[in-house]
C-alpha cells in the first residue's frame, strides 16, 4: 500500500477519535445517564413500595428478663411461706375457750366469766413447803425467811410467826366459790378462818357479811390484820376480802393462783380496792 494511503488512514481514525471525544456525543451520553437514574429511582420507588408495617397481631416485645427474675423469686416465696404456713398449723396447738385482750384474759365459762387475777410463775411451789423433819425453832426461822422473801421486807420486821403459819397452813390451796376445806377454799373463808385463830375475831361468811362488820378506816391506818375489800365484778357488790400484812402486801384466796400473797401496788388490784376495814370492837371474841 501506499504510504499516501497510510497516511490518509491514519488521519481518519484520529479525526474519529477526536469527534468521540466532542459534543457530538454527548447527548447520546446524556441519555444514558437519564436511564440510569431513572433505574435507580424505579429501584428506591420499588424498595419503598416493598416496605411495609409488620400488623400489631405479629409484633412482639422483647421480654424484661429483669421482671421476670423477680416474678419467679416472688413465687418461690410465697410457695416458701405457704409450706411454713402449713408446717406451723401442724405445730401449733390452741386452747378452747380462752380469748386474749391488751391486759386481760378472759376465759370463757360458766363458773369464771371474770377477767383472770395476775399470776406468777409458781415452778418454785414444791420448794416453798415446809419441810416435815424441822424443829420448832427450825420452822419459825424458815417462816421468816420464806415470808420476807414474799413480803419484800427484813426478817427482822417479822414476828407474828402464828400468822405465819396459819398462812402457811392453806398456802396454795385452789380456790373454788363455796370451799371450806384444803380440798378448795373461797376468800371469805380464808379470812373467816386466819382471823377466828390468830386474832380471835368471829367473821361471817361472806365478803359483803365481813365489809358490814369494819369500821371503815383510811390508809394511814392501815396495819396487819386489817381486811381489804374488792369489787371485781363491776360496781355494784363487795366480791373480794384479803387480810393487810405489811409494806402493802395482804393474804387472801386468789381466783388464779390459791391462797398467796398479793400487792396492793398491782395495777389490777388497784383499779378494783373498794374499801380498808377493821372488826369493830362489838365483834372481837363472838
Amino acid at each position: 500500500m501506499p504510504l499516501k494511503v497510510h497516511i490518509k488512514l491514519f488521519v481518519v481514525i484520529a479525526l474519529l477519535a477526536s469527534l468521540s471525544s466532542c459534543n457530538v456525543f454527548k447527548p447520546v451520553t446524556n441519555k444514558f445517564k437519564k436511564s440510569a437514574s431513572s433505574i435507580k429511582k424505579a429501584d428506591t420507588t420499588k424498595n419503598a413500595s416493598i416496605s411495609f408495617k409488620i400488623p400489631n397481631a405479629i409484633r412482639f416485645k422483647v421480654p424484661n428478663l429483669k421482671k421476670k427474675q423477680a416474678k419467679v423469686k416472688k413465687v418461690s416465696v410465697n410457695n416458701s411461706a405457704s409450706d411454713i404456713a402449713q408446717v406451723d398449723q401442724n405445730e401449733i396447738e390452741f386452747l378452747e375457750n380462752i380469748s386474749v385482750k391488751p391486759g386481760k384474759i378472759y376465759i370463757k365459762s360458766a363458773s369464771d366469766s371474770i377477767d383472770a387475777e395476775p399470776t406468777v410463775n409458781n415452778t418454785a411451789e414444791n420448794f416453798e413447803r415446809m419441810p416435815d423433819n424441822l424443829s420448832e425453832v427450825e420452822k419459825a426461822n424458815w417462816l421468816q425467811l420464806k415470808y420476807s422473801i414474799k413480803m419484800d421486807i427484813a426478817v427482822e420486821e417479822i414476828n407474828n410467826i402464828p400468822l405465819l403459819k396459819k398462812i402457811d397452813e392453806w398456802w396454795g390451796t385452789p380456790y373454788c366459790m363455796g370451799g371450806n376445806s384444803k380440798g378448795c377454799i373461797d376468800c371469805s373463808f380464808f379470812t373467816l378462818d386466819v382471823m377466828k385463830q390468830i386474832y380471835n375475831i368471829n367473821l361471817k361468811r361472806t365478803a359483803a357479811e365481813q365489809y358490814e362488820q369494819c369500821v371503815k378506816i383510811d390508809w394511814s391506818e392501815l396495819k396487819e390484820g386489817d381486811l381489804i375489800f374488792f369489787k371485781t365484778e363491776g360496781r355494784r357488790n363487795i366480791t373480794h376480802v384479803g387480810i393487810y400484812l405489811t409494806n402493802n402486801k395482804f393474804a387472801h384466796a386468789s381466783t388464779s393462783q390459791g391462797v398467796t400473797i398479793s400487792d396492793l401496788a398491782d395495777a389490777y388490784w388497784q383499779r378494783r380496792l373498794f374499801s380498808l376495814g377493821r372488826v369493830a370492837a362489838n365483834q372481837v371474841g363472838q
